[in-house]
């Protein structure tokens, strides 16, 4: 099993940035790829950004690209986001998630954190 828990979201103004991290434990040497998703309120949850657990190959949606950075430091077992230049339609719950066979359609992946809220006022 694998544990997953999202931290640093938060309120913040359009065009700030926020940093996002997915602290893992448990059976982690298992994992193949970390991924972020996002549900905003009555919309189904979307892809954001994967990442292999080598960190050398990386993808992102079209609405996040050139803003959002997804990274991995193994050693300790973290995962970022780094989310700049941030809009008002970024607001939403933040998934952190492990071993995604499928990032369409919500997702189908084994592991799944609590969430993290953030809001971007406008």
């Amino acid at each position: 099993q694998v544990q997953l828990v999202e931290s640093g979201g938060g309120l913040v103004q359009a065009g700030g940035s926020l940093r996002l991290s997915c602290a893992a434990s448990g059976r982690t040497y298992s994992i193949a790829n970390w991924n972020w998703f996002r549900q905003a309120p009555g919309k189904e949850r979307e892809f954001v950004a994967t990442i292999s657990w080598s960190g050398g190959s990386t993808d992102y949606a079209d609405s996040v690209k050139g803003r959002f950075t997804i990274s991995t430091e193994n050693a300790k077992n973290t995962r970022y986001l780094q989310m700049n230049s941030l809009k008002p339609e970024d607001t939403a719950v933040y998934y952190c998630a492990a071993d995604c066979r499928r990032v369409v359609a919500g997702g189908l992946c084994d592991y799944w954190g609590q969430g993290t809220q953030v809001t971007v006022s406008s």
